[in-house]
């Protein structure tokens, strides 16, 4: 299993073995799969990025994480249709989001946008074992609340570092390469892996509870 997220020059990943979790990073997502399979076979990948795009409205995976996270709602941004994101510049998706949806999306979300496109084309493309996740939920599935405090914050990484202890995956022993990811980056990636083991293991939830069908065959959850 492999939990990824984004970071500041492409992906980090994490694979939460119970004695030593690895860590692998590179600039593409193919190329961060194609290095963890180098150590074994990856049954399940949990990536925080939405997945299933919407040609109207708003996805209903959103609003019920924004809901479950309470005071960490913020860190789950309204996922624009696909044609806002296939958009030339911001200006113009939100003018097409306006359309489609009766509503705008920031310039953050924006900011996402080459990442969701990554992500989309591949699971388009016939990649069967990645789900959508995202670490703020897997961390509430586990501690079966919010965390209490910002992710950004020390008392906030120490939170999440007790968490995923409890739950096995010691960063502590993390071995592999990070490489410029952010401290936050690699906890979240260590979360995403947490939900990616409960995929296999059949465990995980999803929200919506069946997930949401899309175009082009997707659908539209978030995992924990």
């Amino acid at each position: 299993m492999l939990g990824v997220d984004g970071c500041r020059n492409g992906w980090v990943g994490v694979a939460p073995d119970a004695d030593v979790p690895r860590a692998y990073v590179a600039d593409d997502l193919r190329e961060l799969i194609r290095r963890a399979e180098q150590d074994g076979a990856l049954a399940r990948i949990g990536v925080d990025i939405p997945i299933g795009l919407a040609d109207a409205g708003w996805r209903a995976a959103d609003a019920l994480a924004r809901t479950a996270l309470g005071p960490r709602r913020a860190s789950v941004f309204p996922t624009p249709v696909r044609a806002a994101l296939e958009a030339d510049d911001h200006a113009t998706g939100v003018l097409l989001s306006r359309e489609a949806s009766g509503g705008g999306f920031s310039i953050q979300a924006w900011g996402l946008r080459t990442k969701v496109l990554e992500v989309d084309r591949l699971v388009q493309g016939g990649e069967e074992r990645v789900f959508e996740v995202h670490p703020e939920l897997s961390l509430t599935t586990m501690a079966g609340r919010p965390p209490r405090h910002p992710k950004k914050t020390w008392a906030g990484q120490r939170e999440r570092l007790v968490l995923l202890e409890a739950a096995g995956i010691r960063l502590d022993a993390l071995v592999g390469d990070t490489g410029t990811a952010a401290p936050d980056d690699v906890v979240d990636a260590a979360a995403a892996g947490w939900t990616a083991r409960r995929l296999e293991t059949g465990t995980a939830v999803s929200r919506p509870d069946p997930p949401e069908p899309v175009p082009y065959g997707l659908h539209a959850a978030i995992w924990a």
